[in-house]
């Protein structure tokens, strides 16, 4: 069974219960897959998973017009990963496999590809909806890559990582307001590097560290590192020298915000587990 954890939640009602619903629905149709009682089980597979590919169309085309109504500007890149999650699910079609072995490990890799991808997009992607001001905003109340006080977690190592990355992201800000210096690309790309490096090794160091004290929320944890990290991996280079300077406000953007909300939401459940 695959649970909807706390770490999922975007604290958008209706978002978050779609989001539950679509879990549902996968879980009903890995049990229908492990009963072994049941003669014809391939048959109600076939209309859960049926049922579940409207539901997500449903559920796509509700956060995509929330989105547009408040004007969030990863609506875009939202729209790419749905249809991305469309060509995957519509590919379905195993009604002329006969071997139900074959039928079963089919059906097994998709669940496991949906569920993963579930999991990626709503800590990578959806957690983010509705908390993704302009830079502009964030300086009118702080300054956004400053490690305060409010994003300690009382754990002296995870807290000097965190304010390492900080840095990372505010030297990124810098070269956002490097007006005098028009090739920034290299300098984007070595922030990059510093970036993807420096993360794994937090992350590493974090969950070892969640491990010791077995935090029950370690798995929900990983997949929203691992959701960050192939992020930074699917970073297109190429584009990024097309437009520099709207590509580093974007980066910055979503870094300090993706970054902030992980550490308020959910490192600091660390340390209140401890506690």
């Amino acid at each position: 069974m695959y649970k909807f954890t706390e770490d999922c939640l975007t604290g958008i009602e209706q978002i978050d219960a779609e989001h539950e619903r679509l879990f549902e629905l996968i879980n009903r149709t890995m049990e229908l897959l492990h009963n072994d009682l049941l003669q014809d089980k391939y048959h109600q597979v076939r209309e859960v998973m049926e049922e579940l590919k409207g539901y997500a169309d449903t559920h796509f085309f509700n956060e995509e017009a929330y989105m547009a109504a408040i004007n969030d500007p990863e609506l875009e890149r939202q729209k790419k990963q749905h249809a991305a999650f469309r060509e995957k699910i519509n590919v379905l079609d195993f009604s002329s496999i006969d071997e139900l072995e074959k039928q079963h490990e089919m059906l097994e890799e998709l669940l496991e590809y949906l569920v993963r991808w579930l999991y990626h997009h709503i800590l990578s992607s959806d957690i983010l909806i509705g908390k993704m001001p302009s830079l502009e905003e964030w300086r009118e109340n702080e300054e956004p890559c400053v490690f305060t006080e409010k994003y300690m977690t009382g754990i002296p190592l995870i807290d000097g990582e965190h304010e390492t990355l900080f840095e990372i992201i505010g030297d990124a800000d810098k070269l956002v307001k490097a007006e005098l210096l028009h090739d920034k690309y290299d300098e984007i790309v070595g922030i990059l590097e510093k970036l993807k490096n420096y993360t794994s090794e937090h992350f590493q160091d974090e969950e070892e560290f969640m491990e010791s004290i077995q935090y029950p929320g370690i798995k929900a944890q990983k997949m929203a590192h691992q959701a960050f990290i192939s992020k930074l991996e699917e970073i297109d280079l190429d584009q990024v020298d097309q437009n520099q300077q709207k590509y580093l406000e974007e980066l910055v953007e979503f870094l300090f915000g993706w970054l902030s909300n992980h550490i308020l939401k959910s490192d600091k459940l660390i340390a209140e587990s401890m506690n």
